[in-house]
């Protein structure tokens, strides 16, 4: 069963913008898809989704610096 993707208020508390938001997402999925594929291909979902589900639940945090989104 897919993962529901939360809504855009409850992903926007847990990041200062929606750059943000989109550039953290993107380096989560990346890594999910690098490092764990068979957990995606398990819950078939798309990892954007089990991204932004990572960011609601805390489960990814970052920090801004002079070079970027860490």
């Amino acid at each position: 069963m897919p993962l529901n993707i939360p809504p855009l208020n409850q992903l926007m508390q847990k990041v200062d913008s929606k750059y943000t938001l989109i550039v953290l997402a993107a380096k989560r999925a990346r890594a999910l898809i690098s490092k764990d594929a068979e957990m995606i291909n398990e819950n078939q979902s798309n990892p954007v989704s089990i991204a932004l589900n990572d960011i609601t639940q805390g489960k990814v945090t970052w920090k801004r610096t002079k070079e970027g989104i860490k």
